[in-house]
């Protein structure tokens, strides 16, 4: 969902400013795309969809994303989405191995989504991540489609995936894959949190660089 979005209760003041600075690291990150690609953001708005406004307000850490937005615009901006999340300490990047602890997060909190990279930064074909969503996280309120296949193994707790508008109610050890051009979406509709194993690969139009 777009927007700042409620919250399941008050937060301390440390969790703000964290969340304070993670919204203005992912806006200052899509100004910077748009702006090495040349685009203005009435440019960025004609691809995605989304509305002039979303965007500024994005770019001034105003709102924060949902998957589906960031997914739109890592195809406006042709980068892979891992472009958007939290880079790690350099002295730990190695470029065939990912340490537990050296993992780049991206932490949508509007969305109740934590998404940790599992592949390396370096370029690829395809993207490996493990996500956590807390209970109500969902991936946003549309379906989206693009091109390539995309994969997923729950860990625990269940996800709720929406395939051409049919639900499939997801437990820990069950899997899946399916074209990504299949409209989709998913939620967390338990009141438990949940870890799903998810992969996707690069659109064919993208370079394994981004």
């Amino acid at each position: 969902m777009d927007g700042r979005g409620e919250t399941n209760g008050p937060k301390d003041a440390p969790a703000i400013e964290a969340d304070d600075a993670v919204d203005q690291r992912l806006g200052e990150t899509v100004r910077l795309l748009r702006q090495r690609a040349g685009l203005s953001i009435q440019d960025v708005a004609n691809k995605t969809g989304l509305s002039n406004g979303m965007i500024s307000q994005l770019e001034r850490a105003r709102a924060m994303p949902s998957i589906r937005t960031l997914r739109l615009l890592s195809i406006a901006l042709d980068v892979p989405i891992s472009y958007f999340f939290e880079t790690s300490d350099p002295a730990d990047v190695q470029r065939y191995i990912v340490r537990k602890n050296s993992r780049r997060l991206l932490r949508l909190t509007a969305s109740g989504v934590v998404k940790e990279a599992l592949t390396p930064a370096d370029q690829g074909q395809l993207e490996l991540y493990e996500l956590t969503l807390n209970p109500g996280a969902s991936s946003g309120t549309d379906f989206l489609q693009h091109t390539g296949e995309k994969a997923g193994y729950i860990l625990s707790g269940s996800l709720r995936l929406w395939l051409d508008n049919q639900a499939h109610l997801l437990e820990a050890g069950d899997s899946f894959r399916f074209p990504s051009v299949v409209p989709h979406m998913f939620d967390n509709p338990t009141q438990q949190a949940a870890r799903v194993i998810w992969v996707t690969t690069l659109r064919q139009t993208e370079s394994p660089a981004g």
